[in-house]
């Protein structure tokens, strides 16, 4: 058995099927297969069990995955020593962001980042997936429910969402005093291809659930906030989409004492659990953590 089996086998855990880790490791799928196959014969027993889609290891397997794993990070390790010896911090840092925290928050601390890290290159994806960490992304920024159970999650805080208009919309349609009258009023907020948009509100013990069919809907944060300035409905954004023009007075909120959920109310920092991280890698996901902790009063909101 040498280093390379056991990488292989890892790589066939880590990408889940065959083709998968071929494509990875640029390899036909029938060379992954034979080594794999002549690996199970060095050891003698049984290291994965292959169906139509998948491969899980075996006990054995599963232990051996854990020594390469091991193994594999220790080489990754002594390369990134040897590469950044004397040097500032560099490394490579991808990075997927929600499309509207990402640019109305987010923006701001990554420029601060990469100020002062110069060496550390910064792939930024802005996008709402909500799968799993792809190759090219070491970190994921998401608001959901519940955090996926493969990832490791670091919790950065609630995310409160305000129902909100202009003033102008205020003065001239009034404001919905109920969730029932969030039916009748135009509503602008983010969607999910293919899905029905669910509104839940929580007050006290009280639960209440209205079914969207909002008249602008965009998953870019700042279009919404352009809609809701511009008189178009009630916005359901989170706070950071327009806290500033609360503050001003030329947005006002309604249903205050109601705690709004669409998508989850709390934002996770996301990451593989088995994947080697870069010192720059740790760096990046340390500084994030402390500016999304750091005290951020916000200003009262306004009140029709």
């Amino acid at each position: 058995m040498d280093l390379t089996s056991l990488t292989l086998l890892v790589e066939i855990i880590d990408a889940g099927n065959l083709s998968q880790a071929a494509r990875k490791l640029k390899m036909t799928r029938a060379n992954v297969s034979y080594h794999l196959n002549q690996l199970e014969k060095s050891v003698g027993v049984q290291l994965v069990r292959r169906t139509t889609r998948r491969v899980e290891p075996t006990e054995v397997g599963l232990r051996l995955v854990e020594h390469g794993r091991n193994i594999q990070n220790e080489v990754l390790a002594a390369r990134e020593t040897i590469t950044t010896l004397g040097q500032g911090l560099q490394g490579r840092v991808g990075l997927s962001v929600p499309s509207g925290y990402g640019q109305m928050v987010m923006s701001d601390w990554l420029i601060e980042f990469k100020r002062l890290y110069p060496g550390i290159v910064l792939d930024v994806l802005f996008e709402n997936r909500a799968d799993n960490l792809r190759d090219e992304v070491d970190v994921a920024i998401r608001v959901m429910p519940e955090p996926p159970p493969a990832l490791v999650a670091r919790e950065l805080g609630p995310v409160r969402y305000l129902a909100c208009a202009s003033r102008g919309f205020a003065e001239q349609h009034g404001l919905p005093a109920s969730m029932e009258q969030l039916r009748s009023t135009p509503l602008i907020t983010s969607g999910v291809v293919g899905k029905q948009l669910r509104l839940r509100a929580y007050r006290g013990e009280e639960r209440q659930e209205v079914m969207l069919e909002p008249t602008l809907i965009s998953e870019h944060f700042p279009f919404l906030r352009q809609g809701i300035l511009a008189g178009l409905g009630l916005g359901l954004v989170p706070d950071y989409v327009v806290m500033d023009a609360i503050a001003s007075g030329e947005v006002l909120t309604t249903l205050d004492d109601w705690r709004l959920s669409i998508f989850g109310t709390r934002m996770y920092l996301l990451y593989m659990p088995n994947r080697y991280q870069t010192h720059a890698v740790r760096t990046c996901i340390d500084f994030l953590l402390d500016k999304a902790r750091a005290p951020n009063p916000a200003p009262d909101a306004a009140h029709d």
